[in-house]
């Protein structure tokens, strides 16, 4: 092949759909920040079933979500705050065998407690 050829090649590769297929930044951004305005999160948790939905909001963010039982999650009322008790399938034959988190139930913010 001549140099010629490699020049043709090339700008029909460069005006070719196939010549990025990667895709833009802006693309993503947009795409993120539709999702996020799609799924709108409430500001409180003043039920128990409020409490255990901002428990499974928290546990998507983690790596090790799949670990947690949040349908089988116990929560207790201490006031200004819930304490959720969940189980995790790794500490089957342990006790404690769940996980505790404390929501706040003005802002639903979710807490790690340590357990013993």
């Amino acid at each position: 092949m001549r140099p010629n050829h490699f020049i043709i090649l090339g700008a029909i590769t460069a005006a070719s759909p196939l010549g990025s297929c990667q895709q833009t930044p802006a693309t993503i951004a947009t795409t993120e920040a539709v999702s996020a305005a799609a799924t709108p999160v409430p500001a409180g948790a003043s039920t128990e079933a409020a409490a255990r939905a901002a428990i499974g909001r928290y546990l998507q963010g983690q790596f090790n979500a799949n670990l947690y039982v949040i349908d089988s999650a116990r929560a207790t009322d201490l006031g200004a705050y819930w304490q959720v008790l969940v189980p995790r399938t790794d500490w089957i034959h342990r006790m404690p065998n769940r996980a505790a988190f404390e929501v706040n139930k003005q802002t639903g913010s979710v807490k790690t407690l340590p357990v013993k």
